[in-house]
């Protein structure tokens, strides 16, 4: 009798410490959305830092396993995504360099004559899209927006730079992160597809990536601004993450080389000193329009993410196979670094 009630304890036990050491499974609700519970009470603490109002899903092994809408803000919900935007923005420039229509190497007087009047025709491409360029810059606009001079097309903003900038010193020496590389590389596939920046976006990586809320079109106050001027969804943006993450695919469909793809997750500064980096990924080297938070041997990332400085928070961890987003409405002060760290953490802990 007693031997029996010894196994009987034992097996309680070994059942209670699998329950507990057991993977959350996610539980599909209405509406698309996929719960885990552990996930959805751990995020009820940061509902405050988020604006009450967000999205956060969270994609891995070809489905969501996590996607839940907080407040009135729904996943098809286009927001201003800020410098979110540059991610996209530095796909868009590897589509062309895919095609062999551009080369990472190519210097900006062989497209912008007036760069080569100013002395600032052997800047290149890379160094626009990893912001080496040494173009004196101002604060970045996504901090200023309302300090931004007014142009009224991409061409004259970029024109001004050429003009009205000195050089801080010899191209690609010097690190600063803000808007004037992206949207110099923005007016070079302006003038290579002989079409305005939004339409070239949308033409080419929205309609692969079946994209329903994203565009960079100007408000009719500012240029349109490829370094954050774009607004966008959580679907739409995790659908250009979930790309990312399968090595440039969507399905059958090479939207990007892998190439392309390592290209741009790995570090891409070289020996850059740090002039200006965004107070919330100090620390962290940057690749093409994204920040490289963990990094394997050969220098190619594996946690890397595009925050903008007041809102949506998209990653890659390509070491668990999973991409995420924190998706806001882009009206929040600005971001503590360690709120989304432990978000990640958090989601980490609980999907298989």
């Amino acid at each position: 009798m007693r031997s029996i009630l010894l196994s009987a304890i034992a097996i309680t036990l070994t059942a209670s410490t699998y329950a507990q050491t057991k993977p959350a499974q996610a539980k599909p609700l209405r509406n698309n959305q996929v719960d885990i519970p552990a996930i959805t009470e751990g995020l009820e603490k940061y509902k405050k830092d988020l604006g009450n109002d967000f999205v956060v899903i969270v994609h891995k092994d070809g489905k969501d396993v996590y996607r839940r809408e907080f407040g009135e803000l729904r996943a098809a919900s286009q927001e201003p995504i800020g410098a979110a935007s540059q991610w996209y923005t530095a796909a868009l420039v590897m589509s062309y360099v895919d095609e062999g229509k551009l080369s990472l190497d190519d210097k900006l007087g062989d497209f912008l004559p007036i760069y080569q009047s100013y002395s600032k025709g052997y800047i290149t491409l890379r160094m626009c899209l990893s912001h080496t360029t040494t173009i004196e810059s101002d604060l970045p606009v996504f901090r200023t927006a309302l300090k931004k001079k007014k142009f009224d097309t991409l061409e004259e903003e970029v024109a001004s730079y050429a003009k009205d900038r000195n050089m801080k010193g010899r191209q690609g020496t010097q690190f600063y992160y803000g808007n004037i590389g992206p949207n110099i590389a923005g007016r070079v596939l302006e003038l290579v597809a002989k079409r305005p920046f939004d339409r070239v976006m949308r033409d080419r990586l929205g309609k692969q990536l079946g994209w329903k809320r994203t565009n960079f079109m100007s408000d009719g106050v500012y240029a349109e601004n490829p370094s954050a001027g774009a607004k966008s969804s959580a679907d739409d943006y995790m659908k250009f993450l979930t790309m990312l993450l399968n090595n440039g695919k969507v399905g059958t469909v090479q939207v990007l080389s892998e190439t392309s793809v390592k290209e741009i997750l790995k570090k891409q500064t070289g020996a850059a000193s740090i002039a200006y980096t965004s107070p919330i990924s100090q620390g962290n080297d940057y690749g093409f329009g994204c920040w490289i938070q963990e990094k394997d041997a050969a220098g190619n990332g594996t946690l890397v993410n595009c925050p903008g400085i007041n809102g949506t928070w998209p990653w890659i961890n390509k070491s668990k196979g999973y991409a995420a987003i924190v998706f806001t409405k882009g009206e929040l002060p600005d971001q503590k670094r360690m709120v989304f760290e432990e978000i990640r953490e958090l989601i980490e802990q609980h999907i298989n």
